[in-house]
């Protein structure tokens, strides 16, 4: 008789309460740290960064872009990828290095960037299969030959509209992940129309191929506070809904809300409300000369138990 109750009462729950009905779970708090690396031949090494052990971190090169590396006026190449960062200070090698001592090191590339000899670095794709067919082929040779783990996406210019970009991408990003050529791959838009039309559309059509959203945030206006940190947060949380958006800052204190200005009580808000996701900073060549402070504060709050 209690059986039967039993049964009843777990039926009647299973009816409220009904299990298919969970949504996928809200990304947690993490202890990814990451930090752009290489785009202002500062000689900045790998060796340089202070790493905690405690911490997942991801060294992200600047940058590798679709245009010929050649001339004094570099022209757009369709897809076929070149480096474009400090590559005599961060080369193979020292990638391998860099690894083989740091067993919870990663290394990405970034592709785009804002800029490519005196103008601005466009996404220019001639068709989508030729600039997929070119991409594929050049990004595969530039991992395997620097030893690398994943891909960024910071195109910030484009002679393409966003559906095209969200096509290119998209199948780019799905072709290295199915070929084992990457593990992870991340996009890093900013507040602006223009912007956040391409990478919207991307994030609708294979928001599930990205792994991490590195927002930045230090594209906002210089003097943000951390109540205005909060809430851009959380707007761009909703924007790439279900995504791990990670909190970022400048370390030439140019934009965004500064460590200076609380940056790290943000952070510590974040975490208390399981928001965060981890956190990046642009870029090692400029913490180089603050002896790289705020990298240490970064991951030491990080690695306290996420």
């Amino acid at each position: 008789m209690e059986f039967s109750k039993l049964l009843i009462s777990l039926f009647i729950f299973q009816v409220f309460f009904p299990c298919h009905m969970s949504i996928q779970a809200a990304p947690a708090n993490s202890d990814l740290f990451r930090e752009y690396i290489g785009a202002e031949f500062n000689n900045v090494k790998f060796s340089d960064v202070p790493i905690n052990s405690n911490v997942e971190f991801h060294f992200i090169l600047s940058f590798a872009i679709d245009y010929d590396s050649t001339t004094g006026s570099p022209s757009p190449t369709n897809g076929k990828f070149n480096v474009f960062w400090d590559s005599d200070n961060l080369s193979p090698t020292q990638v391998s290095s860099i690894k083989s001592t740091h067993s919870n090191v990663k290394v990405a590339l970034s592709l785009g960037g804002d800029s490519v000899g005196d103008g601005y670095a466009y996404f220019d794709p001639s068709s989508v299969d030729s600039w997929v067919s070119n991409a594929v082929s050049s990004l595969t040779n530039i991992i395997q030959e620097y030893h690398l783990d994943g891909i960024d996406i910071d195109y910030e210019h484009f002679n393409a509209d966003p559906d095209t970009f969200s096509e290119c991408i998209g199948k780019l990003i799905k072709t290295l992940k199915n070929n084992g050529v990457i593990s992870f791959a991340s996009i890093a838009p900013f507040d602006d129309d223009d912007i956040q039309s391409h990478y919207k559309a991307l994030w609708k059509s294979y928001g599930d191929l990205i792994d991490y959203v590195n927002f930045q945030f230090y594209a906002y206006d210089q003097g943000t506070t951390v109540s205005q940190f909060m809430n851009y947060f959380n707007t761009q949380s909703s924007n790439y809904n279900g995504g791990k958006v990670l909190a970022s800052f400048i370390s030439d204190g140019s934009g965004g809300l500064t460590p200076e200005n609380g940056f790290f009580t943000a952070c510590s808000r974040l975490k208390s409300e399981n928001k965060l996701h981890g956190i990046f900073i642009w870029s090692a060549d400029d913490s180089k000369r603050n002896g790289f402070r705020y990298e240490k504060q970064s991951q030491a709050l990080l690695a306290i138990s996420h």
